[in-house]
């Protein structure tokens, strides 16, 4: 093939995978959002840790022969399993607490409290990677930090439903998940990097859902065979839910990143509470208040905003870097 032929294909290449990855990460959204119409709507039929026995344990079947063929094929990374367990561990009890947090409120506040998970983030990543403090010194991202803030804490304060310990223990189990979501995302980037993000996954899967039904089995309804009085097309729901939200939502996500890159996967993902919000008005006759509404877009707004700022500076180090390796090699 000629250059000129290998330079006119080069575009169309670029904006197939654009395509893609569009394609990819709008599915996402959609996956990712279903997660808490379909826990919602099974707090009324199985007890939390039925519900994540069930789901992990499926979804660890599912992603057992990924593991397998590196095993036979002696493609399994050393060191593989003990990198996973504190990324496992984390997992395990975010899961707990999202779970949970179905039980005690509804989805809609759920996901919108959850937007905090970005500040737990930052701070981490603060302080366990220096590299990202001068990212996170920038004025915008600052701002973006105080928005969502300022967002969340709307989102869960201005409500006009009656507050109770239910709805408050409900908050805190969102609250704590954002944070333990956050702390995994760290754990992954610390331990996992060196690792082939699928059988990193696939490893993490089989970790947590260990941790799960050992739970089922010790907390669940009748050790978890409760969830077998419910129908078959329950049932199946509930699997699928499990394909929907663990088995491939992360597969689309890693490839949403690769085409897209992290920053524009991880806004479009930040219109996720919109779409829970409406589907539960629907679903749940979930009534949210205009001033939750203001609030978790303020929310969504500022997490954008410190993706954005993010994604500049981050562009700009990588410029000045490829500048200065080209004037050193007299370029």
């Amino acid at each position: 093939m000629s250059a000129s032929t290998q330079a006119g294909n080069a575009p169309a290449e670029g904006v197939a995978s654009n395509w893609f990855g569009i394609l990819t990460v709008v599915i996402t959204l959609i996956g990712w959002s279903s997660i808490p119409l379909f826990l919602k709507h099974f707090s009324h039929l199985i007890d939390a840790w039925t519900s994540n026995g069930w789901r992990y344990g499926f979804s660890a079947l599912i992603w057992a022969p990924v593991l397998v063929f590196a095993l036979l094929r002696r493609r399994l990374p050393a060191g593989l399993w003990r990198a996973a367990i504190v990324p496992s561990i984390v997992n395990s009890c975010g899961q707990v607490c999202f779970t949970w947090a179905h039980y005690k409120i509804d989805p809609g506040l759920l996901s919108f409290g959850l937007r905090s998970q970005i500040l737990f983030a930052a701070l981490g990543a603060f302080l366990l990677f220096p590299s990202e403090r001068p990212v996170i010194r920038t004025r915008g991202f600052l701002i973006g930090m105080v928005i969502v803030l300022l967002g969340t804490s709307g989102a869960v304060l201005l409500g006009e439903e009656r507050v109770d310990v239910t709805h408050l223990a409900g908050i805190a189990l969102a609250l704590a998940s954002g944070l333990l979501f956050a702390m995994y995302g760290l754990a992954i980037r610390r331990y996992m990097h060196r690792f082939n993000s699928v059988i990193a996954f696939a490893a993490i899967s089989q970790y947590t859902a260990a941790a799960m039904v050992i739970l089922m089995l010790f907390f669940g309804d009748r050790a978890g065979l409760a969830a077998l009085e419910m129908s078959g097309r329950q049932i199946s729901w509930l699997l699928l839910s499990a394909i929907i939200g663990i088995a491939l939502g992360h597969v689309f996500y890693y490839i949403s990143i690769a085409r897209l890159g992290v920053a524009v996967s991880a806004g479009v993902l930040q219109l996720q509470p919109f779409g829970v919000a409406v589907a539960s008005y629907f679903l749940f006759a979930e009534v949210l208040s205009s001033g939750q509404w203001i609030s978790g877009g303020v929310a969504v707004g500022g997490a954008i905003l410190m993706l954005g700022v993010q994604r500049l500076v981050t562009r700009k180090r990588t410029d000045e870097g490829l500048a200065l390796a080209e004037g050193k090699s007299g370029v």
